[in-house]
């Protein structure tokens, strides 16, 4: 069992590497800033409180995700009503410098919609594969459902979003 100060090191360094990431993952899931803030914090927090519990031999995020997509859940449940930021063109912004053109602003804002029109899970899902390129046993893991549930969802995912950009591009 490893000290205290040496746990608290550990965790520090992991939050500092994974916060933007969780933030960005809070933020898929709930289209708002100040919500995913929230979340995200939170969910460091509970994952400081069970850190000592925490398997070593396995990835940090795709542990502490498994607290986030709980939490994001949960205040999507509690909180039906909220306004959302245009989370792909921060996520963009975020990496690449490069400025786009009104038909890639415009592509993106159709994109957003579309996939705010998607229930929470089935969001959370593409977010996990498209956004975040976690692989299928990552998400499996995660999502704590089989490799070929997690493909279906996807596929049937994928489905639900173009439909919902349908004539709109």
């Amino acid at each position: 069992m490893k000290n205290k100060t040496k746990l608290d090191e550990e965790f520090s360094l992991l939050v500092k590497l994974n916060m933007k990431r969780a933030y960005f993952s809070a933020l898929a899931f709930l289209g708002n800033h100040d919500l995913a803030m929230d979340a995200s914090q939170e969910a460091f927090v509970k994952a400081y409180q069970n850190f000592a519990k925490f398997d070593q031999s396995k990835k940090f995020f795709t542990w502490y995700f498994k607290i986030l997509k709980n939490l994001c859940l949960n205040m999507l449940r509690d909180n039906k009503k909220f306004e959302t930021i245009d989370m792909l063109e921060e996520r963009m912004s975020d990496s690449q410098s490069i400025p786009l053109s009104m038909e890639d602003k415009e592509m993106k804002h159709l994109m957003q919609m579309a996939l705010f029109k998607l229930n929470a899970i089935d969001r959370g899902i593409l977010i996990l594969r498209e956004f975040e390129d976690f692989s299928y046993k990552e998400i499996s893991e995660i999502m704590e459902i089989p490799i070929g549930t997690v493909m279906s969802k996807i596929y049937n995912a994928r489905k639900k979003l173009y439909s919902n950009m349908e004539g709109k591009l």
